[in-house]
């Protein structure tokens, strides 16, 4: 029994993880309009995966949610 508990956990871990980049990927192919839509909902929430990986896209991109003056 405890294999198979392994194996399931194992499974559901590799399942995680390709969740997790394919939600990346999507975020990555975001347009910037679109991107900064995605990082403006998640703005208000703290240590959030989403946010995390908006943040680093807008960055590489040289974008921001702040007014440029």
């Amino acid at each position: 029994m405890l294999r198979t508990r392994m194996k399931r956990l194992a499974s559901q871990g590799e399942r995680i993880e390709k969740r997790m980049a394919a939600i990346e990927t999507a975020i990555i192919a975001l347009d910037n309009d679109d991107l900064l839509d995605l990082a403006d909902i998640f703005e208000a929430k703290s240590d959030n995966p989403i946010k995390q990986i908006a943040n680093a896209e807008m960055q590489r991109r040289g974008i921001s949610l702040q007014p440029s003056q």
